[in-house]
């Protein structure tokens, strides 16, 4: 369950792994045409996050890397 709520990350991201690179990203032509071209990674892991009404919860979030471009797009994909 995908939530497009704001929300803040606190602390260091664990147990990140990466679960598709390059041509394997859906959204990799809209990455490389806002961002730049890179190696594209994207990536998940478990994170303490703060919402908008500033409740703590353990989530896992997914995002969007690449060298010299950074982390991009995080998004809450499951509150755990």
């Amino acid at each position: 369950m995908a939530t497009s709520m704001k929300f803040e990350i606190i602390g260091e991201i664990a147990q990140a792994e990466t679960i598709a690179t390059g041509s394997k990203i859906r959204e990799i032509v809209r990455l490389q045409k806002i961002y730049g071209r890179g190696r594209w990674r994207k990536r998940k892991g478990v994170v303490r996050v703060r919402l908008g009404g500033g409740t703590l919860h353990l989530a896992e979030i997914h995002w969007y890397e690449a060298s010299g471009i950074g982390r991009k797009e995080f998004k809450i994909k499951e509150l755990l």
